[in-house]
């Protein structure tokens, strides 16, 4: 993270970073455009105490895939989401939050398995403005390809957040070339995208990076701010032990 609509006026958002050299957690949108929530319905805020803190993505009628980054800690009696709007903390509907499905084996020191289900305290009124994102299908091969991602964080390194959803277009790096960027830290359940002057930070977390195929990716950690150096980094939702993990707590929690 969608809809891949006006192709040729979308930039993405790649992977959002501080300058530590550390995992640093993603949210904010560098060198994107305006983008209207009916090209990328499947979008939605994620909230804490009402306020706009990470994206997410909708997968079901009653369930949100966002980074465990984003829930960690957290209860879900302080959670809610915002879907169906353009416009960040305003418009759309809000929906509680009343289960959080934290993958088990997410780790905060390295962000590996960093994926979140949030189940939802209803089902979502599916509209031109709110529409069910599928994952890239099982098995879809690596390489070559190009993404989306969308989100209302920061719009330069330090800056302020935007308040109109934003827009990048990504390329996928070569596995091999991100491990070595950053020194091996990069696990089989993370996956790679770039582009020269777009990326994501705060803000951008838990959004969905898509394809024309489908999500690919939940907007996760990296290096800086569209730092050539380094690439985004995203949760590779097609890895086998994330993508076992959402199929099956959607097939027992969500609804169609």
């Amino acid at each position: 993270m969608f809809k891949i609509v006006l192709i040729a006026a979308l930039a993405a958002i790649a992977v959002g970073k501080f300058l530590s050299r550390a995992p640093q957690l993603d949210g904010r949108i560098v060198g994107g455009v305006n983008a209207n929530i009916e090209e990328f319905p499947h979008q939605v805020s994620f909230l804490l105490f009402g306020g706009h803190a990470c994206g997410g993505s909708i997968i079901a009628n009653n369930m949100i895939l966002t980074a465990a980054h984003c829930t960690h800690s957290s209860s879900a009696r302080i959670m809610s989401i915002r879907y169906g709007s353009s416009l960040m903390d305003e418009g759309g509907t809000v929906m509680d939050v009343s289960e959080v499905l934290q993958h088990p084996s997410y780790n905060p020191a390295t962000t590996d398995y960093d994926i979140s289900l949030l189940k939802l305290d209803g089902s979502v009124v599916l509209s031109h403005q709110a529409k069910i994102i599928q994952l890239v299908p099982a098995k879809t091969p690596e390489g070559g390809r190009s993404a989306f991602v969308t989100g209302w964080g920061a719009i330069s390194s330090g800056g302020p957040s935007s308040k109109q959803l934003q827009v990048v277009e990504v390329n996928e790096e070569d596995r091999d070339a991100c491990v070595s960027a950053y020194g091996g830290e990069i696990t089989e359940r993370m996956i790679c995208f770039k582009d020269a002057g777009q990326d994501s930070c705060q803000g951008d977390s838990g959004g969905p990076l898509v394809s024309s195929d489908g999500q690919i990716g939940v907007v996760s950690w990296g290096y800086g701010c569209a730092d050539p150096r380094y690439p985004g980094v995203y949760s590779h939702v097609n890895n086998e032990h994330l993508r076992e993990y959402i199929d099956s707590n959607v097939k027992v929690h969500g609804s169609k």
